[in-house]
């Protein structure tokens, strides 16, 4: 029996002399020399009595390091636990107590606090560095660089990744070896990636985005990677002209277009990819006035990886996620049926993407799993006659006022269409006569001074009157997560009480 993700992605290196990794100092990394880093670190894991089917948990910085640990986890049938670099000792005991590895790694700078954890739940706790410096490395160059993978079925287990959690305890997806390696080939044919395809990522790794989507195309095609540890808009521009495809979050976009050289670093690419937020329709139209290119967006999520892509060749639509990929059915429902052309719906995917369940959680499973495959993702869209799907925003996020539904996102494109905004957030306040009244959070653009009063005037003669926010707040910035999506629950935590003054 093979194992599907190693075959694909990375039997494959073990015979490619030429680089694979590009780094931010000019050194590039082999193919060669990167089979034999996952061969040494697999060796490692199974020093420290990793077997098929543990896991495998790492909270490190992103480096070439970190993406052989991915490799050599899944080439022996191991599941891959990434968690933020920015979760603290108290949440990560959450994850580590429910995931339950066999091995934690963590940054030397980190492994003081986090070895109570590793104490408490039997772990075995080594370090790596973003230098390749601590304890795992100096275990790995301990083994041989020979390497036979472990055999797995499509069906087991890859990866758990857990969802961010904001409305309750974070959730382990169980994503498989055939769900990863479906997304990727689904990609590569839609985005027509090849060999000859140079990546530049600078997307972080303990996500979908970076880890799954943009790694995993890449290695999939046999191209290269300019491999950053992060996103720094300088560099980016400055190492554009070696790359021929860029995937990112619109946070990165919206900086490059306040970046000097953009439009001359963007002459040889072939296309950008946007994903994790949404992406501004002012946005797309910006950057292909300074760039001539048109940022192809998508849609996916934590448990079915990408599930809709605008087309690499036809009509790429500002505001919307385009069409559903090969392979997976979508459907919009509403009250238990499938809505028409242009009503609103809940999202639901099925497919060869669509993850296994929650880990440990077999309840939670079935409320948003049926049993014939179709994910409750809890987004609301549309879809037009050709089949484009537009994001109108989150069930939890539907804005329900004296009885009758409002959609943020219908608001949100009205806010920041006013002079001076830059973006807004709507969400719903508790409110003792309506259940629940619309507020709108405002972000002025640099050097603009908003009246919060004015705004509101703005819109309303577009809007009747029961969609109309009751009142706004300006606020420096809208706060985000690490992959840039709005955090609307800390939002709704912070004026809670705003309608009971």
């Amino acid at each position: 029996m093979p194992n599907p993700l190693y075959d694909a992605l990375f039997a494959a290196l073990a015979r490619r002399e030429t680089p694979l990794l590009l780094l931010q100092d000019g050194r590039e990394i082999s193919g060669v020399v990167f089979h034999a880093q996952i061969a040494r670190y697999a060796h490692a894991l199974h020093s420290l009595g990793v077997r098929p089917g543990d896991r495998v948990a790492v909270q490190i910085a992103k480096s070439p390091e970190a993406l052989a640990i991915y490799a050599a986890t899944v080439s022996m049938g191991a599941i891959f636990l990434p968690l933020n670099p920015a979760y603290t000792a108290a949440e990560l005991g959450y994850f580590i107590g429910n995931a339950t590895p066999k091995v934690f790694l963590c940054d030397p700078a980190k492994s003081a606090s986090l070895q109570p954890i590793a104490t408490t739940y039997a772990v075995h706790l080594r370090t790596l560095g973003g230098n390749a410096d601590g304890s795992f490395p100096d275990l790995a160059a301990l083994q041989s660089d020979d390497f036979t993978p472990t055999d797995c079925a499509p069906g087991d287990l890859a990866a758990i990744l857990y969802t961010s959690g904001t409305t309750g305890r974070s959730k382990g997806a169980m994503l498989t070896h055939d769900n990863l390696l479906y997304n990727a080939q689904a990609l590569a044919q839609v985005w027509q990636f090849t060999a000859a395809d140079t990546l530049l990522h600078a997307l972080p790794i303990f996500h979908t985005h970076g880890l799954f989507v943009a790694s995993n195309v890449s290695l999939l095609t046999g191209g290269k990677m300019i491999f950053l540890p992060g996103f720094d808009a300088e560099t980016v521009i400055r190492l554009l002209p070696k790359a021929t495809v860029m995937m990112g979050v619109p946070t990165f976009y919206t900086r490059l277009l306040d970046t000097l050289g953009l439009s001359q670093a963007a002459q040889h690419m072939r296309v950008f990819i946007s994903g994790s937020a949404p992406l501004l329709a002012e946005t797309h139209v910006a950057f292909e006035a300074q760039t001539g290119h048109r940022i192809l967006e998508r849609y996916g999520m934590t448990e079915t990886n990408m599930n809709t892509s605008n087309p690499y060749d036809g009509e790429r639509r500002a505001g919307t996620v385009g069409l559903a990929l090969p392979g997976v059915e979508l459907r919009l429902i509403a009250h238990g049926a499938e809505v028409a052309a242009g009503e609103v719906g809940v999202i639901e995917v099925r497919g060869p993407n669509v993850f296994k369940g929650y880990w440990q959680m077999p309840e939670k499973t079935a409320e948003e799993l049926s049993a014939d495959g179709w994910f409750l993702t809890g987004d609301l869209a549309t879809r037009d006659a050709d089949g484009y799907i537009t994001i109108v925003g989150r069930a939890k996020d539907l804005i329900i006022t004296g009885g009758f539904n409002v959609y943020p996102k219908e608001l949100e494109l009205l806010l920041d269409e006013v002079p001076g905004v830059m973006e807004s957030a709507v969400i719903g306040l508790p409110h003792p006569d309506f259940g629940e009244a619309v507020f709108a959070v405002l972000a002025p653009r640099k050097g603009a001074t908003l009246d919060p009063a004015a705004v509101l005037a703005q819109v309303a003669q577009n809007l009747a009157r029961f969609k109309q926010p009751k009142a706004a707040v300006v606020v420096s910035d809208l706060p985000r997560n690490t992959m840039g999506k709005v955090q609307k629950n800390l939002l709704r935590a912070e004026y809670a009480g705003w309608f009971k003054k």
